[in-house]
């Protein structure tokens, strides 16, 4: 095809790395999916739905008794109040919710300010839609905003700033100075804000997510994209939501209706009512903290250096103690010769940043962690 829409881009460093991590039996700590099984009530909920006919089309906003359900959510977490009829729109999973957020806000040459390394969806979204992505980098080994290099890199153009807390590959959290600096930038400007909180309830060391929801002033100008994949360890069911403004969602929704029209409605019924056990989110982050810290506890055996990470399924590790390999061979060969596969962080970045650091995702069982560290103790 002489005109591709996206001519730089290939397949994504997830599948490439699961397909070797199947190719060689390897222990998969790569792409980020639990291995373990998923709460059984919410399945036997979705049993129900199905069983009690709920099988046909459901709002193109999606179920009504879910977004209000989220509404009610969202005001005892962040202090919100959402409107459910015109706020809040059902998507097929957070990457969906961004890719429809950008559709619905780009022209032609628009400038995107994304923090690399960066989640590998943002760009081709951007490029896809005819605008540019202006990247800047966080700061290595803490992986912090420069908010000087942000200032200094925004134009006329600028039209939208991608954030992304917890972040994804670092773990990475935004602070209230952060909060704070991102409003100061916007402030009296046409800037809109995507974030990127697919990793909400995946916060540990007693750290508060800091919503964009919390923040009326910022909200006005923001969508906020979720994942219920990720809030229930289901992450093959691809359903997510996003909250914006009643006058961007009115956009966003002009997207969505002729992109996908409606979410599957059985698993919206089981969410709407699997919402009221607040215990099956509020717990998540203990549950996934404890396997962070299993695996930080077990790496300690192997010469790889952890970077913290405050959030999400992931932690990212050095090897410089180990090898001098760039990111992307050492990876290669920990599957094939090791047994293990992650993620190399250079491919997060578009000049391939090799900082010597792989990404490890540790929502996965004990004994699966157990095995891959016992694996990387040989090295």
């Amino acid at each position: 095809m002489s005109h591709s829409k996206l001519p730089d881009t290939g397949t994504t460093i997830f599948t490439v790395m699961s397909q070797l991590a199947t190719e060689y039996n390897a222990i998969n700590l790569g792409q980020g999916f639990p291995d373990f099984n998923m709460s059984e009530e919410l399945i036997s909920l979705v049993n129900k739905a199905m069983l009690n006919g709920y099988n046909q089309y459901v709002h193109t906003n999606g179920l009504g008794v879910l977004r209000e359900k989220l509404a009610v959510k969202a005001e005892k977490l962040y202090k919100t109040n959402i409107n459910p009829e015109t706020q809040i729109t059902v998507t097929p999973g957070g990457t969906y919710a961004i890719y429809t957020a950008l559709t619905a806000i780009l022209q032609k040459d628009d400038e995107v300010i994304v923090f690399e390394p960066a989640y590998d969806s943002y760009i081709p979204n951007i490029i896809i839609n005819g605008a540019k992505p202006v990247l800047v980098q966080l700061q290595f080994p803490g992986y912090s905003i420069p908010w000087d290099e942000v200032k200094n890199k925004i134009t006329r153009k600028t039209k939208a700033i991608i954030i992304n807390s917890p972040h994804n590959p670092t773990g990475m959290v935004l602070s209230e100075t952060d909060i704070e600096e991102l409003k100061s930038i916007t402030q009296n400007t046409n800037i809109l804000i995507v974030s990127d909180e697919v990793y909400e309830h995946l916060i540990f060391d007693d750290i508060p997510h800091r919503s964009i929801l919390r923040y009326p002033e910022l909200l006005e100008r923001s969508f906020v994209c979720f994942s219920f994949g990720k809030t229930y360890n289901c992450t093959g069911w691809k359903v997510g939501y996003c909250i914006s403004s009643a006058l961007l969602m009115k956009e966003f929704r002009k997207v969505h209706q002729f992109n996908c029209f409606s979410c599957n409605s059985f698993v919206q019924y089981a969410l709407a009512e699997f919402l009221d056990n607040e215990e099956a989110y509020l717990f998540l982050g203990n549950f996934i903290q404890r396997k962070r810290d299993y695996l930080q506890s077990l790496m300690k055996q192997t010469g790889f250096n952890a970077i913290p990470s405050h959030g999400s399924y992931f932690q990212c590790y050095s090897y410089k103690d180990i090898s001098e390999e760039n990111d992307m061979d050492f990876a290669i060969r920990l599957t094939k010769e090791v047994g293990v596969t992650t993620v190399p962080l250079s491919s997060f970045y578009q000049s391939k940043k090799d900082d010597k650091v792989l990404r490890f995702c540790f929502a996965k069982k004990e004994e699966t962690l157990r095995l891959a560290s016992e694996r990387l103790q040989n090295l």
